[in-house]
Order: C-alpha cells, then structure tokens, then sequence
C-alpha cells in the first residue's frame, strides 16, 4: 500500500471516530473546523436539519486582507473572534466543538480559546 493511502486512511478513521460521538442541534450546533497548511475555516452546523448557520474562513473576501499569513496561531484565534461573534449575532450561545481528524493542540487550540472567549460554550 501506497503511504499516501495509509495515512490518508488514518486521517479518515480518526474523523469518524471523532464524529460517530456527536451530532448538532439547532440549540447546540456543531462547530467544524477545516485547517489547511495556509488557510482556516469553521462552521457551525445544525445537523437535523442539515443546515449550515454560521461560517467563518480566512479566505472571504472580507477578511483575506486581515490575514496576510493565515496558517499560524494569531490568524485562528482572530477567526474564532469573529465566529463567536457572529455565532452571538445569530442568537448561538453554545457548540458541540468537532475537531475532526485535527489534534487539540497549536491552531486548533487557539481557535477554540478564542472562541471561548468569545462568548460560545462547548
């Protein structure tokens, strides 16, 4: 077997073991994450009804100049900023957080302070 296919299958089963555990609600939707090697984005996600309410990424048109470099610690944690505000704009006050096949730690981690900060519970 090819190493990419290893450890693209890894990363696969990671994901779903992280993501067989929750399901969002519109009370209590799922906030997802995406991290590339140079990008950021989240969303939180009502799964009942299969629904995206609020999103967030460093690629919008809006918010690509605030991010000149947009894969590091200080770029995630202004987007999670942004995300809890508009979360609280939407009338969102609280998140399952699904980190997918990402570790808790770095970009991941800053994200989710600042999200905290922000004002969203999970």
């Amino acid at each position: 077997m090819d190493i990419r296919k290893l450890v693209d299958k890894r990363r696969q089963r990671r994901r779903y073991s992280v993501r067989k555990r929750m399901h969002g609600t519109a009370e209590r939707p799922r906030l997802s994450i995406q991290r590339s090697l140079n990008h950021f984005s989240c969303q939180l996600i009502d799964d009942s009804a299969a629904k995206t309410l609020v999103s967030a990424s460093s690629l919008e048109k809006g918010l690509r100049a605030d991010f000149p470099t947009a894969g590091n610690c200080q770029a995630a944690a202004r987007l999670g900023k942004i995300l809890a505000e508009r979360a609280q704009a939407a009338g969102i006050r609280a998140a399952t957080f699904d980190r997918g096949h990402c570790r808790y730690h770095g970009r991941v981690a800053a994200f989710a302070d600042a999200v905290r900060e922000g004002g969203l519970d999970f």
